[in-house]
Order: structure tokens, then C-alpha cells, then sequence
């Protein structure tokens, strides 16, 4: 029987240094564990992506847990991944936890399970959160649960459920996967950008810039960020409104560009009051040319009613189309209550491809 043992990751100087072994090994289990649950790589991280992300460490404490083979100690067989946030929901903290199939069942997600949580606690954190994957949804009955918010469901049977079931955690949110296939009908995508510009009228227009936030946009877009952290639905999960500033967004901008990571950003401009009023933010992983993140999506609640939401999806598909012609898939991420969101994109044509439920569990005091 294989026996292990869990250590917490140190940050190695490079990818390629000689302490960097167990980066690979961790970047190996997580693209294993993914590849399981999806039957793709489209979502693969890659070793500059994991280190660039422990080593800036001033909004979130990072830490990687590993469970390592006794007998081959350079193979992860396990791994939790536990951010704290530093700057605001100092109370909280996300957790991923994942084991490789061939792995599981043997106490290995315990035992990660009761290391981060004595990190957490340690911490002075009351709350984490975590996800659980699905590739499709399941149908409703008896094997099935419903989020609190009444919309979505995850199955009972499932294995990570099972396992969040039996560890305190709690249901809050039922997220939806959607997927987006290119390219589309230029014709269509022009005429849905046609009628929402013209219900939006000549009070907004639309800015795309690439990569980092020009000087100019960037007090705008950390209120926009911030707005996000609120806006969007939270169902039960116990969070705050996070700090961005003008320093905080072009920070996050270098980070996404030190590990290849580029993006793509569309911008509605009130004309009138010269502020952003809505954004929807492309990032582009290193690993492939035909697939890409759809990041947040916003409209500010006081502009809403002019259907800036769909003016701003559009027009950024056609930058995408023209910029970046050789992209095949979209993948995005919505809570199912989030309907005006999801109507947009089923109107351009993403379809549900599966989601996951977002679980939060208290962490006892000291």
C-alpha cells in the first residue's frame, strides 16, 4: 500500500532550477486531476503559471500543500492549494484540493483536508470555500441536490460531493460552464452588436485595449473591479467587497503577463460623464492558440436597462475574431441565478457544458 506524506511546497527560484522538481510534480497532479473531470486540456496550467502565482504573495498568502509518495518523493499524489486572502475577506480563504484517480480513497484528501484547515485556523480565518466540478448536470431526482438559491443542481453520487458532504461543507451556489464555439456568423454577432448599440444609443461607446490597463482607465477599472466583488451573485457564501485601487489593477495586469498570460479587454464608456460603465475582460492561456478564458463581465447596476451587456460581449467578439482568428473555444462561468448573464451568452451561442457547486464551511477558533 502506497504511504505519504504532507509538506507544504517551498517556492523554488525557476521552473527550471533544481528545487523546482516538486513545482513540475504539482503542475502534473493538477493537470491530471483536471484532465479527469473534463476530458481536456483546455484548462492545464503550466509551471510558470503555478510559480508566478506563489510568488506574489501581497493580496493572497499562497500556500501548496503536497501529499508525496514515501517510497518516490518526487511524485505529488495529492495536492491542496489554500489562498488567504490579505487585503480584505481576511476572515476567508478558497481551497482546491484534488488527488489523482488512481489515488483516491485511501485518506489522502483527509489528510490534505486537515492540514490546510489547521493553516486556516492558525490563520484566524472562520470560513473557507471550495468548488466541486461536473461535467454535465445532473437531471433532477432523488440523487441530486439543489443549491439554496433554487437554481442548479449537483448530484449526490458524485465522488467530491460525497466527500464535501462528509467534511462540513455546505452548499451555497451552483455554478454554470459554458462553452462557445468559433467562429460565428459574423453576420449575427454584427447584428446583435447593431441592436444593442442602437438600444444603448450615442450616450456609450465601446474602448478594446490589449494586455495592461492604459494610466488613464486605471482608477476607473479598479472601481469596476471592486463593483465586481459586489455586483455579482454571492448566494450564501460569506464575503466582502474587495479593495482595488489604480496600483492593485496594474499589479494584477503584470502578474497575467509575467506567466505569458495576455488579455483582451472591452471597455463601455458613459460619454457623458467620461466613467466606465461596463467591461468584459479575454485571457489567453500560454499552452494554447485555440482556446481562451472569458474572465468577468460586468455593467454597473445604474447603467443597466441599456443592454450594455450584450454591446460589450459583442463587440469584443469581433475584436477576438479579427485579432485572434485562430481561437476555437470560449469557456466562461456563471452562477445559475445570474439570468440576465447567462440569457446574453446563450443568445450568442455558449451552451451549457457542465458547472460545479461552490461549498463553504466554517473553520473552528484555536
Amino acid at each position: 500500500m502506497t504511504t505519504w506524506s504532507v509538506q507544504q511546497l517551498r517556492v523554488p527560484t525557476s521552473p527550471q532550477s533544481a528545487d523546482g522538481r516538486l513545482l513540475h510534480a504539482l503542475v502534473d497532479a493538477q493537470n491530471e486531476v483536471t484532465r479527469a473531470a473534463w476530458g481536456s486540456d483546455d484548462f492545464a496550467v503550466t509551471p510558470r503559471r503555478t510559480l508566478s502565482l506563489l510568488q506574489h504573495q501581497d493580496v493572497s498568502r499562497r500556500l501548496r500543500l503536497l501529499a508525496v509518495d514515501d517510497a518516490h518523493p518526487e511524485h505529488v499524489l495529492g495536492f491542496a492549494r489554500l489562498d488567504l486572502p490579505l487585503r480584505d475577506n481576511t476572515h476567508t480563504g478558497w481551497l482546491d484540493l484534488g488527488v489523482r484517480p488512481a489515488h483516491r480513497g485511501q485518506g489522502i484528501g483527509t489528510s490534505l483536508l486537515a492540514a490546510a484547515l489547521a493553516v486556516a485556523q492558525g490563520a484566524g480565518r472562520t470560513h473557507l470555500m471550495t468548488e466541486t466540478e461536473q461535467a454535465s448536470e445532473p437531471a433532477p431526482g432523488d440523487g441530486t441536490m439543489s443549491a439554496p438559491t433554487g437554481e442548479g443542481r449537483v448530484s449526490r453520487d458524485d465522488p467530491s460531493v460525497r466527500f464535501a458532504l462528509a467534511h462540513g461543507w455546505q452548499l451555497e451556489q451552483v455554478a454554470r460552464h459554458s462553452r462557445l464555439t468559433l467562429p460565428l456568423d459574423a453576420g449575427a454577432l454584427a447584428a446583435h452588436r447593431e441592436a444593442a448599440a442602437t438600444a444603448a444609443g450615442r450616450d456609450y461607446r465601446t474602448v478594446t485595449w490589449t494586455d495592461a490597463t492604459p494610466d488613464r482607465w486605471l482608477d476607473q477599472m479598479a472601481e469596476l473591479h471592486t463593483r465586481m466583488s459586489t455586483d455579482e451573485p454571492t448566494a450564501g457564501l460569506d464575503v466582502e467587497e474587495e479593495a482595488w485601487d489604480a496600483q492593485r489593477v496594474r499589479d494584477d495586469d503584470a502578474e497575467s503577463l509575467d506567466r505569458d498570460e495576455q488579455l483582451l479587454t472591452t471597455v463601455v464608456e458613459h460619454v457623458p460623464s467620461g466613467r466606465l460603465v461596463a467591461y468584459s475582460q479575454l485571457m489567453f492561456p500560454p499552452h494554447t492558440d485555440e482556446f481562451v478564458w472569458q474572465e468577468d463581465t460586468l455593467v454597473l447596476r445604474e447603467h443597466r436597462g441599456h443592454r450594455l451587456g450584450m454591446l460589450v460581449k459583442a463587440v469584443q467578439l469581433q475584436e477576438l475574431a479579427e485579432r485572434r482568428p485562430a481561437v476555437r473555444r470560449i469557456s466562461t462561468w456563471n452562477a445559475e441565478e445570474n439570468r440576465w448573464m447567462l440569457a446574453i451568452n446563450v443568445a450568442l451561442g455558449f451552451r451549457p457544458a457542465g458547472g460545479g457547486g461552490v461549498w463553504q464551511r466554517r473553520v473552528e477558533p484555536a
